[in-house]
């Protein structure tokens, strides 16, 4: 593998999204050669001309890798001849339930014809344990007669971009690194040694994957454990927020997690079925914890219909007809990411019943076509009385709370944000 404080490191990295643009990027800077892939002919134009696709790369940061030739976005597959290390950050979304690895199969059959003697493949894409030898080493061993840990190096080191996040980065953040057999390991190592400030290494490949989901089944099951609560803290005459705000402050033993209308992104809402589908088919046993909070937060939605409904009933308002204004499309402050956001499902549910919907979220430019009735719209004083519920789903810090408590007449807070007579927290 060459040395990037001489000859450049030729980097190809598949997949330009939330977790490539960033390593891409980063690598650039460290002066790697790198090959920017990606399938989507719109995003590789908007990038060529230093647009950032991604709340974690400056234009400017693109503008200088792109004119010091040290960052080439492309679609074309021939453009990853010569490469020595690979990356794959390609989507593995679901399909009906089961894991769709078609991106990661399409990638190594992308990087197959270009593979050399000593180069380095390294998935990044979230999978289930045994992805990368059972899928993506077969893969490329047919279609290029090479042999994994013997012609070349395998590995998997599994994202941990949090979009928007301003304290932990993709430098800063522990990467996690496995390679199927020890050299695929070391070189796989040296590669992000250069890119991020800690890495960690881990045994086998399988433990690495499983660390992923680990991960971000925590969060999950600990985020469905907060909403369930929050579902029934009012019969229990109790106020969850309160009741957080106390066990926060135990030093040891507790862990803060809070409710909220949903989970969104690809992680939380994908990652744990992964577990839970290879757990399923490998054993034919349930990851049952796991399987209850997906259910949980799925539920969250339709219980903040729910919750809204009932509210305006009290007016004696119906839902159909109703002017709802829905603050926040994206699933996490201060990012413009709305993929699986609950701020859609709870949008397109308020319009089977026949209300009025209008969103607000200064941080899409490209607002999500739900339905003819959903309206794109401004908080501004007047926009805020004229509605008969605000719903504040993301808090953004580009939001007036201050305007909405002083002009909303009603809101349903799912963030715990707001305060008066006119609010009700979730």
């Amino acid at each position: 593998m060459a040395d990037a404080s001489s000859e450049p490191l030729r980097t190809a990295i598949l997949g330009q999204g939330y977790v490539g643009l960033p390593l891409a990027i980063r690598a650039a800077q460290v002066g790697y050669q790198v090959v920017g892939f990606d399938t989507d002919a719109d995003r590789v134009k908007r990038l060529q001309a230093a647009e950032s696709l991604s709340p974690d790369v400056p234009a400017e940061q693109i503008a200088t890798a792109l004119a010091n030739g040290l960052y080439v976005p492309t679609t074309r597959p021939e453009d990853l001849a010569g490469f020595e290390v690979a990356v794959i950050a390609v989507p593995t979304p679901l399909r009906d339930g089961a894991p769709d690895l078609s991106a990661i199969e399409h990638a190594g059959l992308a990087l197959a014809p270009h593979l050399q003697p000593g180069c380095v493949i390294i998935l990044e894409s979230t999978t289930y344990p045994g992805t990368t030898d059972d899928v993506l080493r077969p893969v490329l061993e047919a279609a290029s007669g090479l042999r994994a840990g013997e012609d070349f190096h395998l590995g998997y080191s599994p994202e941990r971009i949090d979009p928007g996040n301003r304290i932990w980065t993709l430098r800063n953040t522990p990467k996690i690194v496995s390679g199927i057999d020890d050299a695929s390991l070391k070189a796989v190592s040296n590669f992000y040694q250069n890119l991020v400030d800690t890495v960690v290494e881990v045994a086998t490949v399988r433990d690495a994957e499983l660390a992923k989901l680990l991960e971000n089944t925590f969060r999950q099951v600990n985020i469905a454990l907060v909403n369930e609560l929050a579902v029934h803290a009012q019969q229990l005459g109790t106020d969850i927020w309160a009741a957080l705000d106390a066990a926060s402050t135990k030093p040891f033993g507790f862990m803060r997690f809070t409710p909220g209308p949903g989970v969104g992104g690809h992680c939380l809402p994908v990652d744990p079925t992964y577990l839970s589908w290879q757990v399923r088919r490998q054993t034919g046993r349930a990851l049952r914890l796991v399987e209850v909070a997906n259910e949980v937060n799925a539920a969250m939605p339709a219980y903040i219909v729910q919750r809204l409904t009932d509210a305006l009933n009290r007016k004696g308002l119906p839902v159909n007809g109703s002017r709802i204004l829905l603050l926040g499309m994206a699933y996490k402050p201060n990012t413009g990411d709305i993929r699986n956001s609950p701020t859609i499902t709870i949008a397109r549910l308020l319009t089977e019943h026949g209300a009025q919907i209008e969103i607000v979220d200064p941080h899409i430019d490209d607002p999500f076509d739900l339905d003819a009735r959903v309206r794109y719209s401004q908080l501004t004083a007047s926009n805020v009385a004229a509605s008969d519920a605000v719903v504040l789903l993301t808090d953004h810090d580009a939001f007036d709370l201050r305007l909405v408590e002083n002009y909303a007449p009603y809101v349903l807070d799912c963030r715990a944000r707001l305060s008066g007579a006119n609010v009700e927290r979730l």
